[in-house]
């Protein structure tokens, strides 16, 4: 392993682990299993670094993280956890927005993993449909359909937990 080529990957690791971090925790609802899942890409792009385009790391990181955790690699990831619950309280705006993502993120774990990772990466990511099914291996055509579903799903699943708040 060249002094250069670890040069280059260590500020990469260091600037980056936070935010593949946050990423994989979007898709899986469980902070061990995404630190899992970063920890195995980022094994796999010390790797492949000399082949890897430099302008965006950041995005092959993603799409390994991505087609992983969409794939089911190991059985363990397959399994949903629930985010803790949030007690009912007077709140902060901050503190609503904290349960804003939280009542987020408990309907995207909800979703099946495929889906999932669709909406993660179109609408958290903010990658281009094109993006998407690159980074899947799939067609533009279903990332659409598991986008739009997945939007459909989020809005009843958030409707319903507003409802149960309410009464």
């Amino acid at each position: 392993m060249g002094m250069s080529r670890r040069a280059e990957y260590e500020p990469f690791v260091h600037a980056r682990y936070a935010s593949l971090v946050a990423f994989a925790f979007t898709l899986t609802g469980d902070h061990h299993t995404a630190e899992d899942l970063v920890q195995e890409a980022l094994v796999r792009m010390w790797r492949a670094w000399p082949r890897i385009e430099q302008d965006d790391p950041q995005g092959y990181a993603r799409t390994v993280i991505a087609r992983s955790f969409a794939k089911g690699r190991r059985r363990r990831w397959s399994a949903e956890y629930p985010a803790a619950h949030i007690p009912e309280s007077a709140v902060t705006a901050e503190q609503d927005r904290t349960g804003e993502a939280d009542r987020l993120l408990r309907a995207l774990v909800t979703l099946p993993p495929r889906m999932r990772t669709v909406v993660v990466l179109r609408y958290r990511e903010d990658l281009s449909e094109r993006a998407v099914a690159d980074a899947l291996g799939c067609s533009v055509g279903s990332v659409k359909s598991h986008a739009s579903r997945g939007l459909a799903r989020l809005r009843e699943s958030l409707a319903a937990a507003e409802h149960g708040r309410n009464t």
